[in-house]
């Protein structure tokens, strides 16, 4: 039974962790003037969104309520970016993009955690199909980070 408890979770953190991404890419939004970035901003924030709603039942089940609390990690990277784009306005894109990607990251990582795990097989299939598509957005949020160094 303990590790039923420790495989939901899991479910919660991962949770967490997106809907800190959806805020964190709903502040880039209003902080980079790009129009390109929004479009793109945007797309990231629809597949946290989806990949929310499909984990949420199995969070429900653990906690007995919706998960909305975000990540404290992400709200760090949150914090560091504002501070850094007062510093200096050089590196605001490339600073957005840059903790963004590092979200990206800290995604795929809680997913392989919880895929590790002996989950159920509905949870296990919801858990491999949203990481398909968070890797999509990793992969694609890495290129952007490439560029944005350029």
């Amino acid at each position: 039974m303990q590790n039923q408890t420790a495989h939901a979770h899991h479910i919660t953190d991962i949770v967490k962790v997106m809907n800190g991404g959806i805020e964190f890419y709903q502040e880039a939004k209003t902080k980079l003037d790009d129009s390109t970035y929004k479009a793109f901003f945007d797309r990231m924030i629809g597949a946290k969104a989806e990949a929310v709603a499909e984990l949420q039942p199995f969070a429900v089940a653990q906690q007995g309520e919706v998960e909305t609390d975000t990540s404290n990690l992400v709200k760090a990277r949150q914090a560091y970016t504002k501070l850094m784009s007062k510093i200096t306005s050089e590196t605001t894109t490339f600073t957005y993009v840059d903790q963004l990607e590092e979200v990206e990251d800290k995604v795929l990582e809680e997913l392989d955690l919880a895929l590790e795990r002996n989950q159920t097989q509905d949870c296990e299939v919801t858990l491999r199909r949203v990481k398909v598509r968070m890797k999509e957005c990793h992969d694609e949020m890495k290129a952007l980070q490439v560029t944005a160094q350029h």
